[in-house]
C-alpha cells in the first residue's frame, strides 16, 4: 500500500510511530502542503490529513475529486476550525455542547456587552495560536479587545467546573483519555495525566463515537468538562490531533490506514 502523509512535520511523534509501523510491508511519503507548490500529487491508496492550513485542505479537495480516500475529509477538518459551524452542528444533533454565539468582532461586541455571568471568548476560527479566554467582567473582556479588537469571536457562558478538562481522543472506534488542567483554570494550563479508559463515567466514550459519526470524523479530539455527577459538556471538537503519549495510538492509526485503504481499492 502507498499511504500519504498531508502535513509539514512528518516527525510528529503519532505520524513517526505509525511510519515506522508501516514501513516495514509499505509505502510512507510525507507531502509538506507549502513545498507541493501546484504540482499535482500521485495517487496513493490513502491519505492522512494532519495539516489544517488552506493549502493543505486544497490538496485533500483535489485529491478526494481524484478518487483518493483522505482522513479526515477536507469538509469535516475544514467545519472543526469554524466554532460556529461546530457548535450549530453540535446542538442541532443533540450533543451536550456548550450553548455558543457569534458575536463579530470583539472589539465592538465589547463595546456594548455588559455579561452578567462569566463568558469564555474563542476566536470563531480555531487554528494555532487563537483566543480562548475567561472573562469575569467587563474590565478583562476590556483588556482582551485590546489585544484583539478586529478578531471574529464566539462566545459561551463559563460552565463550573473542577478546572480539568478531559482530553479524549479517537482513531476508528478506540478512544484514548487523559485529563489537563484547563488553561481558564487559575493556575493556568497544566500538565497531561493519563487516564485509563474505564476511569471514564458511564458513557463518555460513547458519547465520543458519537461525536465522530455527527461530524463526519476518523481521527478526532473531542474536549469535555464534567459539570457535576460525571454529567458531560464538550467545549471542543478537533480534526487530527496529536494524541501524543497514548499507548496503542500509532498502532491504532496505522490500522486504520491500512483498512481505508483497502477499501479503495474495492
Amino acid at each position: 500500500m502507498r499511504i500519504g502523509l498531508i502535513t509539514p512535520e512528518p516527525g510528529h511523534p503519532l505520524l513517526a510511530d505509525t511510519t515506522a509501523l508501516l514501513t516495514a510491508e509499505h509505502e510512507v511519503e510525507a507531502l509538506d502542503p507549502v513545498a507541493l507548490g501546484d504540482v499535482p500529487v500521485p495517487l496513493a491508496d490513502v491519505y492522512l490529513l494532519k495539516s489544517r492550513t488552506p493549502r493543505a485542505l486544497d490538496i485533500a479537495r483535489d485529491l478526494e475529486r481524484r478518487g483518493a480516500p483522505v482522513v479526515n475529509t477536507a469538509a469535516a477538518t475544514a467545519l472543526c476550525q469554524d466554532r460556529t459551524e461546530m457548535a450549530g452542528l453540535a446542538l442541532r444533533a443533540g450533543l451536550p455542547f456548550a450553548a455558543t454565539r457569534t458575536v463579530g468582532a470583539l472589539g465592538a461586541w465589547v463595546r456594548k456587552a455588559r455579561p452578567s455571568a462569566p463568558v469564555v471568548v474563542k476566536s470563531r476560527l480555531s487554528r494555532r495560536g487563537d483566543l480562548v479566554a475567561r472573562a469575569d467582567g467587563t474590565a478583562r473582556l476590556r483588556e482582551l479587545a485590546r489585544d484583539w479588537p478586529e478578531e471574529p469571536v464566539v462566545v459561551q457562558e463559563y460552565a463550573p467546573n473542577n478546572g480539568w478538562d478531559h482530553k479524549l481522543w479517537a482513531i476508528g472506534d478506540q478512544v484514548f483519555s487523559a485529563l489537563r488542567r484547563s488553561e481558564l483554570s487559575p493556575g493556568g494550563r497544566g500538565p497531561t495525566h493519563p487516564l485509563a479508559a474505564d476511569e471514564l463515567p458511564d458513557g463518555w466514550a460513547d458519547l465520543v463515537r458519537r461525536v465522530g459519526a455527527v461530524f463526519a470524523l476518523d481521527v478526532y479530539g473531542v474536549d469535555i468538562i464534567d459539570t457535576g455527577g460525571g454529567t458531560p459538556l464538550i467545549v471542543d471538537v478537533n480534526a487530527f490531533p496529536g494524541i501524543r503519549g497514548q499507548s496503542g495510538a500509532p498502532e491504532a492509526l496505522a490500522a486504520l490506514a491500512l483498512r481505508r485503504a483497502s477499501a479503495g481499492r474495492t
